[in-house]
């Protein structure tokens, strides 16, 4: 016993010394951990694993069942995990949708021009006069609902902040003296964005790209919960929270707590991922 008591309190010495830098390194790699967990564990939750268990219905939380079990006897946790697990795969798919439209419309936008620009400004301008709900929601019917629906709807909408600090920094790439030396020698435009633009903005790609993933899935649980996002059999997290709304009344609270609660946890997760890996790219924020 003395020795473990030993060997944790020297772990602990060795964190606490660590630098800024290597305490960044080391809770990026655990969040980065859980979150691929959470997603493979997910995956392999099959229709079987959700099987229905009317003896066992509505059981508070337990060993047997940590976050107890629904109406129909389904056990909370496996719904949960699948639940998260398809909001990340839609986040992840989103994310990777907006972030290509911003680095398009960032980058062209100052390389090609004023009147290029002045269109990806107003662009930009036009899609945040609207609310991002809304226009989620009206996509998402348009395109007859399900993942697909939520996919678009959501990637068509949260583009546009990745896109402005993207496009700040390309404007001061472009007053740099390489891009004005490699405009007088005839190279295109295009070569200019390629070969001297997108090399520096790439820090800002990644930290923009981590920092729109919680937004993502937030804005698909809340449209899927007002039911107009993914159908009513997919465990999605806004299927489950919708769904407990009429039980919390006779005081089955773990029916929405522990799926509302992982959902909050999983977006706070990633966004310190985000934060972390710009006090690496960016030492001084880590300071702030």
């Amino acid at each position: 016993m003395e020795n473990i008591k030993e060997n944790r309190q020297t772990s602990k010495r060795k964190y606490l010394n660590l630098g800024v830098r290597e305490k960044t390194i080391f809770s990026i790699g655990l969040f980065v951990f859980f979150f691929i967990a959470i997603l493979v564990w997910g995956s392999f939750i099959g229709e079987d694993d959700l099987y229905v268990d009317l003896l066992n219905k509505l059981q508070a939380p337990s060993f047997a069942h940590l976050f107890g079990t629904d109406w129909v006897g389904r056990d909370m946790l496996t719904r949960t995990v699948k639940g998260l697990s398809i909001s990340m795969k839609i986040g992840l798919l989103a994310t990777f949708t907006s972030t290509i439209i911003a680095i398009f419309l960032g980058v062209i936008g100052p390389t090609f021009g004023k009147k290029v620009d002045s269109v990806v400004t107003w662009f930009i301008d036009l899609v945040l006069s609207v609310p991002h709900t809304l226009v989620v929601i009206l996509i998402s019917i348009a395109m007859g609902g399900g993942m697909k629906g939520i996919v678009i709807g959501v990637a068509a909408t949260h583009w546009t902040s990745l896109t402005r600090v993207i496009r700040a920094e390309v404007m001061q790439i472009m007053e740099s003296d390489y891009t004005k030396i490699a405009r007088n020698f005839g190279k295109s435009n295009w070569y200019i964005a390629k070969e001297h633009v997108l090399p520096h903005v790439i820090p800002q790609i990644i930290v923009g790209a981590v920092l729109i993933f919680p937004h993502a899935i937030l804005h698909e649980a809340s449209v899927t919960f007002l039911g107009f996002g993914l159908p009513p059999h997919e465990p999605a997290i806004g299927v489950i929270l919708s769904e407990s709304m009429k039980y919390l009344t006779s005081g089955d609270w773990w029916l929405a707590f522990f799926p509302g609660l992982s959902l909050v946890l999983v977006s706070m997760m990633v966004d310190r991922i985000g934060k972390n890996i710009e006090k690496l790219i960016n030492p001084k924020t880590a300071y702030k």
